[in-house]
């Protein structure tokens, strides 16, 4: 063990990627049904910091992953943060906000009873909400000691598991009605009535429910894109998409469904999938985008795991995965139009990644005085996630596109998170074994208290008085608590994602709230 230590002293960079892979290799791991993924890290970095005390490498590289987690969280969330304060998303928040309060509170209340510096009290608090950003924060606060780092890594355990089986229990409690996840999207091919009178395309796409596009048709036994001014009359066939309920209601006004009377036939018409991957069409909506010189139609567009209608409105974005229609043998065209190179999943403008973050470094700064002498800033955690989701939403300006593709943005906030719990934790190693022998049942119990303070006000204040429908509470719950392993366990329950949209309007909101929320307690 002693030779051990001192390899690791020797090379602090070892140890904080053996931390890393001994982490991720830990955090497949169910307990409880629930896995901690990059949260592991956390727990090998302690192991690793009591062993060898001097393994940690500088602060400075922690602060650089805590930035690229930030940054691709803000930049993932922008648009779907700021588009869900236009509808019921501006009282989620509300709600959420009410319950981070609270569990403030409770932290500051607990915390005095059990005798906890206040240090460890917002280490406390931010593990309850497993909040890496306002552990750094409570870390700034409190002078750059080990405490916040102790309080955390005891509560984030409880801060992971204890939502999941709360939510379990309440479900289980009001039994609520939840209804069935319906699709988002729906293709039907029509074959218009017998006595339907000649149209063209434009004036039945006029008539049909709103959200409702004609992607295709069949005249004369033939497939070909739905041009505006072709004309269609009795027996003739159509492709539509569009939501559910408004295509059934297009079905019934034009004719009769008949499946596969158009997919069926290859010979004039091709459903071909491309990968847009050329920096043309970065920022391009559909409709100003580069065509190709014969006609295409973009049926849909997948970006990740989500399937979006193709509006013209709509803005590429590197990675993007397009379904067209086009003529029979025209794959090799468009595979050399749009570029269709997996590398467009990974593409990142380190440009855009550069400003982006120096802006948020530098609004970080910004300090704020508050009454009674004191002051308040961003700091490294807030500045950079509050620019990144103005960015984010933006898509972009000035020709810089700020957005990257999904799969990139992921290894970034993923990497970025792995670096920051893997130095925090190996410099608290030692402390934290010191601490936990006196006071970790403390810690312990009020973490619990702390993130039932969280998750029973937002579920039962949430269900019995503001009567908000129970999957979109799991969502705002999962985006108060925050680790998205809270989210995955809320999907399992509902059996379906609708809480990602919860998730993806609270989480941004409440990272701030909360890196607000440490300074205020440690000020």
């Amino acid at each position: 063990m002693a030779l051990l230590g001192s390899i690791l002293e020797g090379s602090p960079m070892l140890a904080l990627f053996i931390a890393i892979g001994l982490g991720y290799a830990l955090g497949q791991i169910p307990v409880l049904g629930v896995t901690f993924g990059a949260g592991a890290v956390l727990f090998s970095g302690l192991a690793i910091g009591a062993i060898a005390p001097r393994s940690a490498p500088p602060g400075l590289v922690g602060t650089l992953g805590l930035l690229m987690f930030l940054y691709g969280t803000g930049i993932q969330y922008g648009a779907q943060c700021v588009a869900g304060l236009k509808g019921p998303g501006l009282r989620w928040i509300v709600l959420a906000l009410v319950a981070v309060i609270a569990a403030l509170f409770t932290a500051q209340a607990v915390g005095s009873v059990l005798g906890l510096s206040p240090a460890i009290q917002a280490g406390m608090f931010a593990g309850a909400g497993t909040s890496t950003s306002a552990l750094q924060a409570a870390i700034t606060a409190a002078g750059g000691g080990p405490e916040p780092t102790i309080g955390y890594a005891v509560a984030y355990p409880i801060g992971v598991i204890g939502p999941i089986l709360l939510m379990s229990f309440v479900l289980r409690l009001f039994h609520p009605k939840i209804p069935t996840p319906s699709p988002t999207l729906r293709h039907a091919e029509i074959t218009l009535r017998p006595d339907a009178a000649s149209r063209t395309v434009a004036e039945i796409s006029a008539s049909l429910p709103e959200g409702v596009t004609v992607l295709a048709m069949r005249h004369n036994h033939q497939n070909a894109p739905a041009e505006p001014g072709a004309r269609l009359s009795a027996g003739d066939g159509l492709l539509i998409l569009g939501p559910p309920a408004a295509v059934n209601q297009a079905v019934a006004a034009l004719g009769e469904e008949e499946e596969g009377r158009l997919a069926k036939d290859r010979a004039d018409l091709d459903v071909i999938r491309v990968i847009v991957s050329k920096p043309a069409f970065r920022g391009c909506t559909l409709a100003t985008m580069p065509k190709p010189s014969f006609p295409v139609r973009v049926a849909q567009v997948r970006r990740g795991d989500s399937l979006m209608p193709a509006g013209p409105d709509l803005e590429l974005e590197y990675g993007d995965v397009l379904v067209l229609l086009a003529e029979a043998g025209r794959r090799p065209d468009l595979v050399a139009h749009f570029g269709d190179s997996v590398k467009g999943n990974a593409e990142l403008s380190f440009v855009s990644m550069g400003i982006g973050m120096a802006i948020g470094l530098l609004v970080g700064l910004i300090t704020i005085p508050l009454p009674g002498g004191g002051n308040f800033s961003l700091g490294v955690a807030g500045g950079p996630l509050v620019v990144a989701l103005f960015l984010g939403w933006r898509g972009s300006t000035f020709g810089i596109g700020w957005r990257m593709p999904v799969a990139a943005n992921m290894v970034l906030r993923n990497f970025g998170l792995s670096i920051f719990l893997g130095q925090v934790a190996i410099a608290s190693g030692r402390p934290f074994v010191d601490t936990v022998a006196a006071q970790g049942l403390a810690v312990l119990l009020g973490a619990a208290l702390v993130l039932a303070t969280i998750v029973l006000t937002v579920l039962l204040v949430g269900h019995l008085l503001l009567r908000i429908r129970m999957d979109d509470l799991f969502g705002v719950c999962s985006g108060a608590t925050g680790n998205p392993a809270i989210l995955a366990g809320a999907n399992r329950m509902l059996g379906s994602d609708r809480a990602d949209v919860g998730y993806a309007i609270v989480f941004p909101t409440m990272t701030i709230a909360k890196i607000i929320a440490v300074q205020f307690m440690l000020g």
